[in-house]
């Protein structure tokens, strides 16, 4: 049994249940849909935002959390600079056994067109932080701007997997803006709870070294052999992530 820290020490269970109680979709008071949510440093945001629910922003099609699965390709930034964020989470995406850590009981989450009042608005996510398991509850009011997403969506509408945990991990940092500027392999840590090696393709001399690129062509090998994920990033430098288990 994985021994969890709730976040804000909110019980998904219980708010799930006062709201199913209540007759009424789930607010939440922790990260309220203001502009204190999506910035540090302003007052007013510098576009109207509207918070809608999934359900209002893809209508008339229904909201899934995944649509025909899930995919690397499923994940696209938005209007802001996380992209570190955005390649953590298509990694994430290839190993279902992981992303079931990050979701969990994924089924039980879906929405439910059979069973429409088993949907109060409100979801739930883990992340690995500080040594523990944390649980994150969010409810699904998103930022919208004419309409559309603002941050992290699908490539698909109504699928809404990515925008959910970006949400959840953006409440875990303090606000969206929080999540500028990054590092792909802080975030598959915290996705997965393994071990981070980050290596400098230019600075380890990879491109003089035949022996050096074989010997990382095989690492990479072992870690897809063993379902760890491996990330690339550019920016000066060239680094590959590969997370161990």
């Amino acid at each position: 049994m994985v021994k969890l820290f709730y976040f804000r020490n909110q019980r998904f269970s219980k708010l799930k249940a006062q709201c199913e109680r209540d007759q009424r979709l789930f607010v939440d008071p922790e990260f309220p849909p203001e502009t204190k949510s999506l910035f540090f440093s302003r007052a007013t945001p510098p576009e109207p935002v509207e918070w809608k629910r999934p359900k209002d922003i893809c209508a008339p099609d229904p909201p899934q959390l995944f649509v025909d699965g899930m995919s690397s390709h499923d994940v696209t930034q938005g209007k802001l600079g996380n992209c570190w964020f955005v390649a953590a989470c298509s990694s994430l995406a290839l190993e279902l056994s992981l992303l079931e850590k990050v979701i969990p009981e994924m089924k039980h989450q879906e929405w439910d067109p059979q069973n429409v009042g088993n949907y109060q608005g409100i979801f739930r996510f883990r992340f690995y932080r500080q040594g523990q398991w944390t649980e994150v509850v969010v409810d699904d009011l998103l930022p919208t701007i004419c309409g559309k997403l603002v941050y992290v969506h699908s490539t698909e509408k109504n699928e809404f997997w990515s925008a959910l945990i970006e949400k959840a991990y953006a409440k875990l940092a303090g606000s969206y803006e929080a999540l500028e500027a990054g590092n792909t392999g802080d975030a598959l840590v915290d996705f997965t709870g393994g071990v981070c090696e980050s290596i400098n393709l230019k600075d380890g001399g990879y491109s003089e070294d035949v022996e050096k690129r074989l010997t990382l062509f095989k690492s990479m090998e072992r870690a897809t052999r063993e379902k760890s994920l491996i990330s690339a990033s550019i920016r000066v430098h060239i680094y590959f992530t590969l997370i161990f288990f």
